[in-house]
């Protein structure tokens, strides 16, 4: 059954609702370029990225911070990018382009403990990959929390799918182990972890998404963003879309999956994302994704009539 209070009337329990029960507003976020590269695009494992990475390394809307002098100015420049939105007291630094633990352990530090000390941070949250967690910076990120006891730490990860036949293809560049080991060390460190799935990938069926699904409700991840594959310019999915080896979804169908995603997810799960931005100028397929509001507005409606909600197929696993 939905918890009315806690979900605010979603059939979903976003990551709204979980701010304005933790903190009483909405906190936005402001997406920072901390000039971070990727093992995928460095040579380490490949030069080209993910299919589907932009060369902006998924940072497209995030503030530069090498034009800035100081953490304080980013944070202000992100901050005027809200232009007319009503916003609170506090905002979440999202260290978003590239791979974000990929660098020097004191850089590293440096670079979270300056968003940190900012007053109006509520936390941070770090885009990375599980095969750039190592024991060392976990071990840094719990010395740099109980500095700030007050703040949160989060970790996200671009898992995007349990198969790896789909991964190889897209790129990715470690296993399903791999993301399992980092998960466990995460937990172990009460860092809360948000898991990156891609729907509508190449080859992928509803069953091969929602066994997907099931792998994160059993290993545990605190929260998922649920992302919509989108065809960008430049990029190697863009290449396969252009020869027409690759359709993307409906929207119908994208509405539909994303419910079913929702029903089969555990109800105890942090909803941070439902659909995604893909930047109007490098966006080639599909078009109909830059209608957010509209899609959202859709998606809240039908679970409405199907009397659908989070975790409604959910069978929950004894640990």
């Amino acid at each position: 059954m939905i918890d009315e209070i806690q979900w605010y009337g979603k059939p979903y329990y976003s990551l709204d609702a979980f701010l304005k029960n933790t903190y009483g507003e909405k906190l936005y976020k402001i997406a920072v370029n901390a000039g971070f590269t990727c093992p995928n695009r460095d040579g380490t494992l490949g030069k080209h990225g993910c299919i589907f990475c932009s060369s902006g390394g998924s940072g497209d809307y995030a503030v530069v911070t090498s034009a800035y002098s100081s953490v304080k100015q980013q944070i202000a420049a992100g901050i005027s990018l809200f232009h007319h939105k009503q916003i609170g007291r506090y905002f979440i630094v999202y260290f978003q382009a590239y791979t974000n633990t990929y660098g020097p352990l004191p850089h590293l530090r440096s670079l979270y403990e300056e968003a940190l000390q900012e007053p109006c941070v509520a936390g941070i949250s770090i885009a990375t990959r599980p095969d750039c967690i190592s024991e060392e910076i976990v071990t840094m990120l719990v010395n740099l929390k109980s500095e700030f006891p007050d703040k949160f730490v989060w970790i996200e990860l671009g898992l995007q799918t349990i198969h790896e036949e789909t991964a190889d293809f897209i790129r990715r560049g470690y296993s399903l182990a791999i993301y399992d080991r980092c998960i466990s060390l995460l937990k172990q460190s009460h860092l809360p972890t948000i898991t990156h799935l891609i729907l509508g990938l190449p080859g992928e069926t509803e069953k091969h998404v929602l066994s997907t699904v099931e792998h994160i409700n059993q290993i545990g991840t605190w929260g998922v963003k649920l992302q919509l594959l989108h065809v960008l310019r430049d990029t190697g999915l863009a290449l396969l879309y252009e020869q027409g080896g690759y359709t993307p979804l409906s929207r119908d169908a994208y509405i539909d999956l994303v419910i079913s995603c929702l029903e089969h997810l555990s109800p105890d799960i942090i909803v941070h994302r439902l659909t995604g931005d893909g930047p109007r100028d490098l966006l080639l397929a599909p078009l109909w994704s830059l209608q957010k509001r509209s899609i959202l507005n859709e998606l809240h409606h039908t679970m409405k009539l199907r009397a659908s909600y989070q975790g409604r197929l959910y069978e929950r696993h004894s640990s």
